[in-house]
This record gives structure tokens, sequence and C-alpha cells, in this order.
């Protein structure tokens, strides 16, 4: 995967003109942190910028963080809260045992404290963080509501509530449509996966003994099939072993849509998108038209960010425990 360079910080920017929307339960600003902590977004770009310099993975690692901590309990950073001997968190939900990088989010808020303690929640660091790779990745560049608060549940078992890589469409809408998100969000935000690597066990499914009658799932591209079965075999001896979602993984771009439609999407969750009539209009625009795309996701990702926000929160001094 290609490195980073400060040149990538020439984003290209998406106004939104929505300066303040209204969430569940409070409401978020964009100046939120203009008076309490001015530098606030500048910090956590340059930790990210930093990080991904020194590791390509972590763009892929942020977003999916961030997707992961808003569908379960909302935007409110319990997916960065350790387990404790009287509870598992949901960072340790079989879902989660991959998502790695907190790392970053914990520089972050050290440098925060300690310009401005006390003020910058977790939920807004993950939310800036997010938009901030799929930037420096290539990708849109949005304005990043604030005013967040940080939870202090954190369960394993809830992360059962996940989108999983085998579901329909009909099961994703669903999914979306219980945190107040729509079909062109469903389709939009999948196009994360521009950005990200999976292991085998997400997808091998797909390959061997699909069905009764195919072997091999069938609305997949034959020769893709017989690349991802040589890296997966079965049985599959190297835990690390995967597969990268799109061609360009390291650039945020709308090749992950063209794959789709080329019948090369790694998970069935994602090659479902163009087999359904109600999401397949939608793959076909953002493979066509990548600005489109840009324009989509931005939006979506606003409304994911906006999912379950809480008033009576609280902001932790460390993102990994509860104050």
């Amino acid at each position: 995967m290609a490195g980073f360079s400060p040149r990538k910080l020439s984003f290209s920017i998406i106004f939104l003109g929505l300066m303040t929307v209204l969430g569940s339960q409070a409401a978020l600003d964009v100046h939120y942190y203009d008076r309490t902590c001015p530098e606030a977004e500048k910090i956590i770009r340059y930790t990210v910028l930093n990080a991904s310099m020194h590791d390509a993975k972590v763009p892929a690692r942020i977003l999916r963080m961030f997707f992961h901590d808003c569908f379960i309990r909302g935007c409110d950073a319990s997916v960065l809260l350790d387990s404790t001997p009287q509870n598992q968190a949901e960072k340790d939900g079989p879902p989660n045992i991959s998502l790695r990088a907190f790392y970053v989010i914990d520089d972050a808020k050290t440098k925060l404290e300690s310009a401005c303690p006390k003020t910058v929640s977790c939920a807004d660091i993950v939310a800036i963080a997010s938009r901030d790779v799929v930037a420096m990745s290539g990708g849109p560049f949005w304005n990043v509501l604030k005013g967040r608060k940080d939870g202090r549940i954190s369960k394993a078992s809830e992360t059962i509530n996940l989108p999983a890589p085998t579901f329909n469409v009909s099961t994703l809408i669903q999914s979306f449509t219980k945190r107040g998100l729509g079909v062109k969000d469903l389709v939009a935000l999948s196009g994360g996966h521009t950005l990200g690597f999976s292991h085998c066990s997400s997808f091998q499914a797909r390959l061997h003994n699909f069905s009764s009658v195919h072997d091999i799932d069938p609305t997949m591209n034959p020769e893709f099939a017989e690349t991802l079965k040589k890296k997966c075999p079965k049985p599959n001896k190297n835990g690390n072993a995967g597969q990268f979602l799109d061609s360009t993984a390291s650039t945020f771009d709308n090749n992950y849509y063209k794959q789709l439609l080329a019948g090369k999407g790694v998970f069935g969750s994602d090659q479902a998108l163009y087999g359904d009539y109600r999401t397949k209009w939608i793959v076909e625009s953002f493979a066509n038209d990548q600005s489109l795309f840009f324009k989509e996701f931005a939006t979506s990702m606003v409304k994911l960010g906006n999912v379950g926000v809480m008033e009576n929160g609280e902001v932790r001094l460390n993102c990994r425990v509860v104050n």
C-alpha cells in the first residue's frame, strides 16, 4: 500500500451548508470547539496523518472504527472502552476483535488533554479522525458536526447487531433503517470499503461448497473466485491471508463500485448491492460518477455521525476507561 504525503492534505472540500443539526437527543455544531479548543481539529489531523505515514493501514482501521462505534449505541466512543473483570466491552466482541489503531485515538486524546483539558470528547475525536483519513486518502472533505458526549456502557454482546458480510440487501436495509439511514446511505457508506482488507474468514463461504448447486457463489466473477481460492484454500492455515476490498485499497475512490459491476465484490453483502433493484442503480451511478459518490458519502457520514448522540454523557479523560 502506498504511503501518505502532506500534498494529500489539499482536500477536495464539500460544503454541506448545514452547520447545526438536531440529533436524536442533542444538537451538534460545526463550531462547537471554536472558543474552548480552537486547535482541536488541527491536533487530530496531524496525529492521524503522522500515524498514517508510519502505517498505511491506519486510514481503513479508523474508518471502520467509526462505523462500528456508531452502529452500536450510537456515536458515543463505546467501542474504545476496555473490558474489565466485570464486563466484556464492545472491542472484544467477535466482529471487533480485528479492530486496530486505538493507539491513534489515544495519542490524539493525550495531546488534546494537554492543549485543552476535559474539553474534547473521544466520540468527537473518532468522528473527526474518520473524516481526516478519508480526505488524506484522496476522498472528500466535509465539516464535522461536533459536541458528542462519551458513553459509559460498552457490551460485547451488542456487537451481534453489526451488519455482517453475509447479509442480503433486505437485511442491510433493515439494519440501516433502525439507525435512521436510508438506502442511498447504505450504498454510499458501503463505499468506505474502498479502503480496507478482509481476512478469508469473512468471505471464504462464497468460495467453497456455496450451495447444493454451486461450489462458488454464482454472482462472483469466476476468474476472481479462482484468485481468491488460491489465497484462501480449504483448509486455510494462514490466519493472516485475505484480500483487499478493492484494487486501489490505499486510495479513496469509486473503484469499489466498478468492481461490483465486474462481479468482483469480496463480501457477499457488497456484491448483493449490485444484484438488487433497490440498490443496483445507485451502485451504477457511483461507479460512473466519482464526484457524485464523494458528495453522497460525505452527506451520509454526517448522518451516521448523528446517530444516537448523547446529551448526558461525559468527556472522558482517557478514552479507554469511564471517568
